[in-house]
């Protein structure tokens, strides 16, 4: 075990940084889309509510890593009773905000059934 500990470690490191990555990726291509979409002033959809809905899925994506960097780095390098209690803070936190993000993004809880415009195939979208 003592070999991955360093592989664990730098996995656990690289999830974190990515995650970090995705959220400041996402909050700058959000801002420049909405930037643009206000100079161009051709947008027909609200410009707020479509930042708004870009930044909370970079959000949601970043956060979906560093819980996974968490989860690796606690279960793997220090399963101890503390660890992973902090881990199951960190989760409950992190999964709360990854619910109330998911009602800001699509309008509805995960756990509930898209409406039945939203289940059609893209394509059968498109031609409505």
């Amino acid at each position: 075990m003592e070999n991955v500990q360093p592989l664990i470690q730098v996995t656990a490191t690289s999830l974190e940084a990515s995650g970090i990555a995705v959220i400041a990726m996402g909050a700058l291509f959000s801002t420049i889309h909405a930037a643009l979409g206000y100079f161009r002033k051709t947008a027909t959809v609200d410009l707020y509510s479509a930042y708004r809905r870009q930044l909370s899925r970079a959000i949601l994506l970043g956060l979906e890593f560093l819980v996974a960097a968490d989860i690796i780095r606690t279960v793997a390098i220090e399963p101890t009773f503390t660890s992973v209690g902090i881990l199951g803070a960190i989760v409950v936190i992190r999964t709360f905000l990854s619910f109330t993000l998911e009602v800001e993004v699509t309008g509805r809880w995960p756990w509930s059934h898209p409406a039945a415009a939203q289940e059609k195939p893209i394509e059968e979208r498109k031609g409505s």
